[in-house]
């Protein structure tokens, strides 16, 4: 029999693989219809879905390997990294989807939920004062209008499969919906920010990506993280995690 690999687990949800099958164990079942809703209509490769029964979804294990994960050292080549850019693309010039998704809560929603985290994480001495502030600063550029777009919602490194310079599938679609497409991009590129460059060549060069608004969402993003992090089991202060995305703006 196959040995039972704990992929991630924490109190929200938890996936393990057995053999070529991925089991994720989500108690949310609105979480787990729109993953299901999501991969059946991107237009990117996704893990092929075996069978759903919630609160557990078996999906098909990809070929391939991640460009790398936050934290480590890429493991991608350019030419992998601009397939991928290429792939996100793809993905947010697509009909958007029914639903908003992660990326895409409103301008108010963000300026409310940032502002109370970086309160707490000074008050309760998770981050130094100068840190939040500066951050919370940068982040400014990220709240903005946007045009809504088919977004992933959490497009970390480790969710995105290539093989050479072939994208074989991208997994994880729970927060997927309308969105702003520059969340996916900054999100996707978090610590990894040398390979930046690549990502966006494969976007393409028809569209004007501000790179203030990638910027910004890096310190938004790890800002609302890094006490979620701590409590559920992870270390954002490993090298190269959100708390050193967050000192590089310093």
């Amino acid at each position: 029999m196959d040995e039972v690999e704990v992929v991630v687990a924490h109190s929200e949800r938890a996936t393990l693989r057995v053999g070529d099958v991925f089991l994720k164990v989500d108690a949310d079942r609105a979480r787990i219809d729109a993953e299901v809703e999501a991969m059946s209509l991107a237009p990117v490769p996704t893990p092929e879905l075996l069978w759903c029964k919630p609160p557990v979804l078996a999906l098909a294990a990809l070929s391939g390997t991640t460009l790398g994960r936050l934290g480590g050292p890429s493991t991608g080549s350019s030419a992998g990294w601009a397939a991928a850019g290429a792939a996100i693309r793809q993905l947010h010039d697509a009909p958007l989807p029914p639903r908003p998704g992660r990326a895409g809560r409103s301008v108010d929603a963000l300026v409310a939920e940032l502002d109370a985290e970086c309160e707490l994480l000074v008050t309760n001495g998770v981050l130094p004062a100068d840190l939040v502030t500066r951050n919370r600063q940068v982040s400014e550029a990220a709240l903005r209008p946007w045009t809504p777009a088919f977004t992933h919602g959490d497009l970390q490194i480790a969710h995105v499969f290539v093989d050479g310079d072939e994208v074989t599938g991208i997994i994880d679609w729970s927060e997927a919906g309308q969105g702003d497409a520059l969340y996916d991009l900054a999100t996707f590129t978090l610590g990894h920010q040398e390979h930046l460059g690549d990502v966006l060549a494969g976007y393409g060069t028809d569209v004007d990506v501000d790179l203030d608004v990638i910027h910004g969402w890096w310190s938004l993003r790890s800002l609302l993280a890094v006490r979620w992090l701590v409590e559920h089991g992870f270390d954002p202060f490993a090298p190269g995690c959100e708390v050193d995305v967050l000192r590089s703006r310093m």
